[in-house]
């Protein structure tokens, strides 16, 4: 690591926030809420740093989403800013199923059943204690005695003591107020829930209406279920290509079990750590985040933390010391990108979150404490590994200020992401699609083209436009990598000065 010095160091900083925050190398992703829904909100959020709109489709109407996701394209439109939009299904939730809050205390037995009891059991039952019931069919006869049942985010605890004919008996763990249609979580027992729920079918048919980039699929299992989703997609659509790719969010104990497989299916993938908090134990969390992380980027597949990393920004203006942590430490990790949730969804300050996270990512990007002393591996090899890795080394040696490339599909430039390299990374292309995905991938800046332009001309033109934002300037270094194209042309590595 290179020596740390903090005036030289503030100096660079105060100098990057004054240029182009585009130049920021790890992404933020906002989900959009009430807070959020208007178009001057959004645009400010993309002037503040945002990268990806998230649409969490367990709230909202599909006109509410549709109405806010032309306002992002609109946003991103008039801004000139690569913006990727994002559906997130709900996927299989257990929740709980009562008329009344059950206020619960450590010690007290409660009486648990599913919507498979009969409600004369149910009823019969409420006469001799305290009665819960959840909404899964079929639940109580895969419980066990010593299986733990998670309430509200892990707020209340149940663990099961007998198992009887129509319920399970419960002793309580954790007290508190157990409310109606709050989430459970039995991380211990094998519970026969679909992949995808029959609401999940129908978001999933307006999303591809609305041509959205990329798809979220909740609770992933096994690798099973991501090609499903996607064999399901190119039968809706009637095309194998050009389909929104899929991120397969890590939250349960099988997905860490199975990451491998679930890796080599899937588009990207987000640690999702709230339900893996709740699935796993606690303590572990930040340990599997690095490993998920690690894991992505060897499999070159784009990576989202999530999930309360500045949470107390819902309601005050400063985060807490610990949150800013938080965010730095996922960015040395290397992740791909860092995600914002009810901050930006309801909360009083979600621009300023936004600019916050930013301003965390760059102090975090300049220092020499996100620094690769070594080259990250790949879990494969081919021709565009080796040009990818042969960019990379020279920007190094011969210290070039960008690498600079055309891409219609966008792999190149997520291979040479993958070395996570100091310089920019300047892609051209001619495919909207490509232009949006690219906002997720770690320190691609894309520039869109219409398509009439050949490879060089797009590279031409995308180097005098970065000139006009202040991204390159006269005399500096470029490495020029001109991707593979339909006709079999091979990739071509050069390196000159802008002049």
């Amino acid at each position: 690591m290179a020596p740390f010095n903090w005036s030289e160091f503030l100096e660079q900083y105060n100098k990057k926030m004054e240029g182009n925050i585009k130049t920021k190398r790890t992404k933020i992703v906002a989900t959009l809420g009430p807070a959020t829904e208007k178009k001057s909100t959004i645009t400010s959020m993309i002037d503040a740093g945002l990268n990806m709109a998230r649409f969490n489709f367990s709230h909202g109407e599909h006109a509410w989403h549709r109405d806010i996701m032309q306002n992002v394209r609109d946003a991103a439109r008039d801004t000139g800013a690569s913006v990727a939009v994002l559906a997130d299904f709900q996927g299989p939730h257990i929740r709980t199923d009562i008329a009344e809050p059950v206020a619960v205390q450590k010690g007290e037995v409660v009486r648990l059943f599913d919507r498979s009891a009969q409600k004369s059991d149910i009823a019969k039952s409420q006469g001799d204690g305290k009665v819960i019931v959840i909404d899964c069919p079929h639940m109580v006869e895969k419980l066990e005695k010593g299986h733990d049942i998670y309430i509200e985010d892990g707020l209340m605890r149940l663990r099961v003591t007998d198992h009887i004919e129509t319920h399970v008996m419960t002793e309580v763990m954790a007290g508190g107020i157990i409310k109606n249609n709050k989430g459970v979580n039995i991380p211990d027992a094998d519970i026969p829930l679909p992949a995808m729920t029959s609401k999940d079918y129908d978001d999933l048919s307006f999303a591809l209406e609305q041509n959205v980039d990329y798809v979220a699929l909740s609770f992933v299992r096994d690798a099973s279920e991501v090609n499903d989703l996607r064999s399901y997609m190119q039968k809706i659509l009637q095309r194998d290509t050009d389909v929104p790719k899929i991120i397969a969010k890590i939250e349960r104990k099988e997905a860490i079990e199975n990451l491998s497989g679930i890796l080599d299916a899937v588009d990207a993938v987000m640690v999702a750590r709230g339900d893996l908090g709740i699935e796993t134990d606690p303590t572990g969390v930040t340990l599997l985040q690095k490993k998920i992380v690690a894991e992505a980027i060897h499999k070159l597949k784009p990576v989202i933390v999530a999930t309360q990393m500045l949470a107390s920004m819902e309601h005050n203006p400063r985060p807490t010391r610990a949150e800013i942590a938080d965010v730095t430490n996922a960015v040395i990790d290397h992740t791909d990108a860092v995600m914002l949730s009810a901050e930006t969804t309801v909360g009083s300050f979600p621009v300023k979150t936004v600019e916050t996270m930013a301003r965390i990512a760059v102090q975090t990007e300049i220092s020499p404490f996100d620094d690769l002393d070594h080259e990250l591996p790949l879990a494969f090899d081919s021709e565009e590994v080796h040009v990818a890795r042969s960019a990379y080394a020279f920007t190094r040696t011969m210290d070039a200020r960008a690498v600079v490339m055309f891409s219609e599909s966008g792999y190149t430039a997520q291979m040479l992401s993958h070395y996570r390299p100091e310089r920019l990374i300047l892609v051209a292309t001619n495919r909207q699609k490509t232009y949006n995905e690219l906002a997720l991938v770690w320190g691609v800046l894309p520039f869109l083209f219409d398509g009439t332009e050949g490879r060089e001309e797009c590279i031409e033109a995308m180097i005098e436009q970065a000139q006009d934002e202040g991204l390159l300037h006269k005399g500096d270094l470029v490495v020029s990598i001109l991707g593979s194209t339909k006709e079999g042309k091979k990739l071509e590595l050069e390196g000159s000065r802008i002049v």
